[in-house]
């Protein structure tokens, strides 16, 4: 039977957990490691690295090694790597297909089912997205939940006293505020807002500007035009953001970051906090407007929150906390790791959701109530956005609005669906466009056209709209540049699952060319030994044996066919067998 996991896919770190005895769990990744660094790196042997791996190849190899890739999702960036682009989809779900290994080896069996989070402020194409990626990962995503959601869903567990909680998401790349009430068995979620392009990596930049902006006038040289110097000073920066939450100072001690007319040159600079707060105060502050009009969309005071939850590693700043604090008037809560307890919330809803849908009794009694972030509407006459469903409705929705014509003798309307919170269509995101046609000929304001909106409990839109005259109706999942078409997703899907099928060959690979290391150096080091001792023809064949395996091992292994692998095999065999004698005697001088 395939297990059933939850994943928060983050900007910096990516989580995945499950529920084992009850309990939700983290699973470790193979380095032991409990979140996975969000960063893919392809080498020149076509290899892709995906975590840790790849982000110690950053800095020797910048331009095929990808961060933040989150940002991107649902717009039609592409990165060029591997002699080729990628999707934000793709390039996603090579993460998501790493932590999937990783559960899988965890749990000992298939994993095939998930719930993956996403900010809370995402709208419909980067929800689509994400589902997209997973898919082409090989999951099958159960739901799309919000990351503030999920960590209400995790502390609520613990903590199911009826209550009002805000959660102060912070996360890699995104911020996001949520306004939830937790009370006999349910919780729902009152409003939401945030920024999608406000976090870590904000504060990563503006320590690395500094750092950057104190080697040139130091040196006179601008270390940004090197690409692997830059990307040093970018790892420098992000450990020194973490020292400066717990130490008043830190240093950034960057021995021979790079050349200038022949001369090695160094960085060495102290970085205060107070100095860090000084250069990230703006964007401290920028966390205040959403957290604002999150209580006022739910119509509460800061005095009515029984707490303020902390989610994200950003979190852990301290004049976050401080600013925190002073807004809300409340102490904010640890009692959860803001790190992992997104991939918490969702190991419990994929739990509910998969027991429930095998009729068993479900793993928890909470229900999950979320809502949509942003609202939704069609351009109407003028270029005017008329509403449809207004920001912070409960999922799922359904509901209809009757439009007309605006010329006579209209035989088709175009729908243009948009999402915001603007009056005015062109300064909203345009969702998609569809056409309904085979109007009956009238008067403009005549034909009656009912447009219906819903939105799935992934937050994932679709709209139709009907002629009430004709019957002729046209609906759409929405898409638009940001998203892949089916074909696209099935062509990454059959990619994605090459490259599996390659990295179990690599694998196999390297066990084999392991193998053949460790056998020539055993009878290399024997032979040195006790040469002399045996007659020239043995030690003749011993050494052919010896070049046969040193030639098989000059290919590297991800370049070697199924072929070249075999003759490895048999000869590594062949050393083993012909140099036995030699490692025998070499063993009882060992042990005389």
């Amino acid at each position: 039977m395939a297990a059933t996991i939850g994943i928060d896919l983050g900007t910096t770190n990516s989580c995945v957990a499950t529920v084992e005895g009850d309990r939700p769990t983290v699973i470790p990744n193979t380095l032991g490691e409990r979140t996975t660094p969000s960063v893919i790196s392809f080498t020149s042997d076509g290899e892709r690295l995906v975590g840790t791996p790849a982000l110690r190849r950053a800095a020797i190899n910048p331009d095929q090694t990808f961060f933040s890739v989150k940002r991107h999702m649902g717009t039609d960036w592409r990165a060029r790597a591997d002699e080729r682009s990628f999707t934000p989809q793709e390039l996603s779900a090579m993460i998501l297909r790493q932590l999937k290994k990783d559960a899988e080896a965890y749990l000992g069996q298939p994993v095939d089912k998930a719930v993956i989070t996403v900010p809370a402020y995402f709208n419909d194409t980067q929800r689509q997205a994400t589902k997209d990626a997973g898919r082409i990962a090989g999951l099958e995503v159960l739901r799309i939940i919000n990351e503030p959601t999920s960590a209400a869903l995790a502390y609520g567990l613990d903590n199911g006293t009826p209550q009002k909680v805000m959660v102060y998401d912070l996360g890699g790349g995104t911020f996001d505020v949520s306004i939830i009430e937790i009370g006999d068995g349910v919780i729902e979620v009152l409003a939401t807002s945030g920024d999608n392009h406000l976090g870590g990596d904000d504060f990563d930049e503006r320590l690395f500007d500094h750092l950057a902006d104190t080697f040139e006038r130091e040196n006179h040289v601008d270390l940004r035009r090197d690409a692997s110097a830059a990307q040093r000073v970018r790892e420098a920066a992000r450990q020194a953001k973490c020292e400066l939450s717990s130490a008043q100072s830190t240093v950034v001690n960057l021995p021979f970051l790079m050349q200038s007319g022949g001369m090695p040159l160094h960085m060495n600079v102290t970085v205060m906090r107070s100095e860090f707060e000084r250069m990230t105060h703006d964007l401290v502050e920028r966390t205040s407007a959403p957290v604002v009009r999150a209580l006022d969309d739910a119509g509460i005071a800061t005095s009515e929150l029984g707490c303020v939850l902390l989610v994200g590693g950003s979190t852990r700043i301290p004049a976050v906390v401080e600013h925190v604090r002073s807004l809300t008037g409340h102490e904010p809560s640890n009692s959860i790791n803001p790190d992992e307890c997104v991939a918490l919330g969702a190991a419990i809803q994929a739990n509910t959701l998969e027991t429930a849908s095998e009729g068993l009794v479900p793993y928890t009694d909470i229900l999950l109530l979320d809502v949509t972030p942003l609202s939704l509407a069609i351009e109407t006459v003028g270029g005017v956005a008329t509403r449809v469903i207004d920001r912070n409705t409960t999922l799922p929705t359904h509901y209809s609005q009757v439009f007309t014509t605006a010329a006579a003798f209209q035989t088709s309307v175009e729908i243009n669906v948009l999402q915001g919170e603007r009056p005015m269509a062109k300064d909203n995101k345009s969702l998609g466009k569809f056409k309904l046609g085979g109007i009956k000929r009238a008067m403009a304001g005549v034909p009656q056209i009912e447009v219906t909106f819903d939105i799935d409990a992934n937050g994932i839109l679709t709209v139709s709209a009907k002629d009430l005259k004709t019957g002729n109706e046209q609906s759409i999942t929405i898409t638009d540049s940001g998203r892949m078409s089916d074909d696209e997703i099935d062509a990454a899907i059959r990619d994605a699952e090459r490259y599996a099928e390659e990295d179990a060959v690599r694998a196999k690979n390297a066990g084999a060319v392991d193998a053949a290391h460790r056998q020539l150096a055993t009878v290399e080091s024997a032979l040195a030994r006790v040469g002399k001792r045996i007659d020239r023809d043995e030690k003749k064949r011993v050494k052919a044996a010896c070049a046969n395996v040193a030639r098989g091992l000059r290919k590297k292994p991800g370049k070697m066919t199924d072929a070249d692998i075999q003759a490895l095999i048999a000869a590594t065999e062949e050393l083993e067998r012909t140099g036995a004698h030699v490692v025998e005697l070499a063993s009882q001088d060992s042990n005389g």
